[in-house]
C-alpha cells in the first residue's frame, strides 16, 4: 500500500515541483511581498534589509563548496574507490542496498553533517551502479534521510553552540552543556526512534516495478581522467612530480593531526583542509589533483547560485517581523506541556523559508527561549526543539538535497516524493516524543 502511495505522490511531484532554483526565487519573492505588506510604512527597509543579507553566508557558501570538491577529489583516489566499492558490494539486493545506505549515511551524520553530505552520496553511487534492481531515486533519498538525525548528532549547530562560552544567548539561558542537550536521554530516545523506524519506512516505499536504475553521470571522474600525458617538458615534469604534491599535503595533514590533539572539535574549514590535504598526499601530483578538481567543479553550480537568495530571505525574516510573528503565534497558544511542541513546529515553518541552522537558530533563539523560560521550559529543551524542527523539515526544503544530487546527477523533484512521505512520518513521531520526554 505504502509502495503504491509513495509511487503516486513521487509522480505527482515530478510533474509539477519545478527546479530547486526556480523554488528559491519564488520563495524569495513570496517573502518579501509579504514582508512588504507587513511594513508599508517602510517598504525600502526591507529592500535594504534583503540586499544587505544577500551576501552574509559567503563563506559558508565557499566552504559548502570545497566539501564537496574535495569530497569527490578524495573519493576518486585509486584505494578510496575500491574501499567504497567494497561497501557498496554488500548491497547485493534492494533491501540491502537501502538499509545499508540509510545507515552508513547515519553513522556519518551523527559524526559529522558535512561529512555524511558526500559519504552518503557516494556510498548511494557506488551501490547503485553496481546493483540495477534497485531504484535508484529511493537510494538517494534513504542516503539523504539521515539529515533528520544531525541535531543529535557531534556537529549539532545548536547543540554545541549554547554549550560555548560567551555564546550570544548566554545570559538569558546560560551555558547549557551537552549532557543536557545532544546527550539529554530524551534526544537519544528520539534519535534511535528515528533511526530504527525510518529504514522501514524506506522498504515499504520500495516499488516492485517501473524501476529507475542508476545512469551513469557525465560530472563523475573515470580512469581516462587521471591519465597522464606525455611528460616532455620540465613544465609538465613539474606539474606531475609526486615529491610536491606529497609534500603539501604532508603540510597540511600535520597540522589537522595537531589541532586535533590539542582539543578541536570537528568543523567545516578543519574536514575541507583534512579533505585537500588528503586529496594532495593520495594524488601525489599536483597535476592529477588540479585535473580531478577541476572535473568535480561542474556539479556544484546549484549551490553557488542558490545559497545568497536563502541568505536574503533570512535577512527579511529578521527585519520585516515575520519570522518573529509567525514564532509569536505559536508560542503565544502553547502552555508548559506543549511549548516545545510548538516550538518544533515553528521551527520546522521557518526552516522552510530559512535552512540554516545557526541563522535560524539566530532568529528563533533570542524569542522562543525567553517565552519558554517564563513557562518555566527547560532552556535545553527548547534549544533542542527547534534543532529537531530545524532538521527535520530539511526533509522537504530542497536546498540540503542539492550536495548530495549533484554528486549523483538527480534533480530534486526525483527523490521529493519519498522525502514527503518520511516527513510525515518524521514530524508525527517527533512531536509525540517531545511531548512526552522533553
Amino acid at each position: 500500500m505504502l509502495s503504491k502511495a509513495a509511487d503516486h505522490v513521487s509522480n505527482g511531484v515530478r510533474r509539477y515541483l519545478p527546479d530547486a532554483f526556480v523554488i528559491a526565487v519564488l520563495m524569495t519573492i513570496f517573502v518579501l511581498v509579504v514582508a512588504i505588506l507587513m511594513n508599508l510604512d517602510e517598504p525600502g527597509k526591507i529592500v535594504k534589509a534583503y540586499g544587505d543579507g544577500f551576501w552574509t553566508y559567503l563563506a559558508f557558501t565557499m566552504q559548502m563548496v570545497l566539501l564537496l570538491m574535495t569530497g569527490m577529489v578524495l573519493a576518486a583516489v585509486p584505494f578510496i574507490k575500491n574501499f567504497l566499492l567494497k561497501v557498496a558490494s554488500f548491497g547485493n539486493s534492494p533491501t540491502k542496498a537501502y538499509v545499508l545506505t540509510f545507515f552508513v549515511s547515519s553513522i556519518a551524520y551523527y559524526i559529522n553533517w558535512g561529512l555524511a553530505v558526500i559519504v552518503g552520496a557516494i556510498v548511494a553511487r557506488e551501490i547503485g551502479r553496481r546493483n540495477k534492481n534497485v531504484h535508484f531515486p529511493l537510494l538517494v533519498a534513504a542516503a539523504y534521510s539521515p539529515t533528520v538525525l544531525y541535531t543529535a548528532g557531534l556537529s549539532s549547530s545548536i547543540g554545541l553552540t549554547i554549550a560555548t562560552k560567551d555564546h550570544f544567548l548566554a545570559d538569558v539561558m546560560g551555558v547549557i552543556p551537552t549532557s543536557d542537550t545532544i546527550f539529554h536521554p530524551a534526544t537519544i530516545t528520539i534519535f534511535f526512534a528515528l533511526l530504527l523506524t525510518i529504514p522501514i519506512f524506506l522498504l515499504l516505499m520500495a516499488p516492485n516495478k517501473n524501476i529507475v536504475s542508476y545512469q551513469h553521470n557525465s560530472d563523475e571522474q573515470t580512469d581516462e581522467d587521471f591519465k597522464r600525458p606525455l611528460l616532455d617538458t620540465p613544465a609538465l615534469k613539474l606539474e606531475y612530480s609526486h615529491i610536491v604534491g606529497v609534500l603539501i599535503g604532508t603540510i597540511g595533514l600535520i597540522y589537522v593531526v595537531y589541532e586535533f590533539a590539542h582539543g578541536r572539535d570537528l568543523d567545516l574549514n578543519i574536514i575541507n583542509l583534512l579533505f585537500l590535504s588528503a586529496g594532495l598526499f593520495f594524488h601525489r601530483s599536483l597535476g592529477q589533483f588540479a585535473s580531478a578538481f577541476k572535473k568535480s567543479a561542474t556539479s556544484i553550480s546549484p549551490i553557488i547560485l542558490q545559497f545568497p537568495f536563502y541568505a536574503g530571505i533570512i535577512a527579511v525574516l529578521g527585519a520585516s517581523g515575520m519570522g518573529a510573528s509567525i514564532i509569536n503565534w505559536m508560542s503565544s497558544v502553547a502552555t508548559t506541556e506543549t511549548f516545545n511542541v510548538f516550538t518544533y513546529w515553528s521551527a520546522g515553518l521557518v526552516n522552510i523559508l530559512a535552512p540554516s541552522g545557526g541563522g535560524q537558530w539566530a532568529l528563533q533563539g533570542p524569542l522562543q527561549v525567553p517565552a519558554g523560560m517564563e513557562l518555566g521550559v527547560n532552556p535545553g529543551e527548547i534549544a533542542m526543539a527547534v534543532g529537531w524542527g530545524d532538521a527535520w523539515t530539511n526533509l522537504i526544503q530542497p536546498f540540503w538535497a542539492l550536495p548530495i544530487l549533484s554528486v549523483v546527477g538527480l534533480h530534486i523533484r526525483d527523490i521529493m516524493g519519498y522525502c514527503i512521505i518520511l516527513s510525515l512520518w518524521v514530524g508525527a513521531i517527533t512531536s509525540v516524543l517531545i511531548y512526552f520526554l522533553y
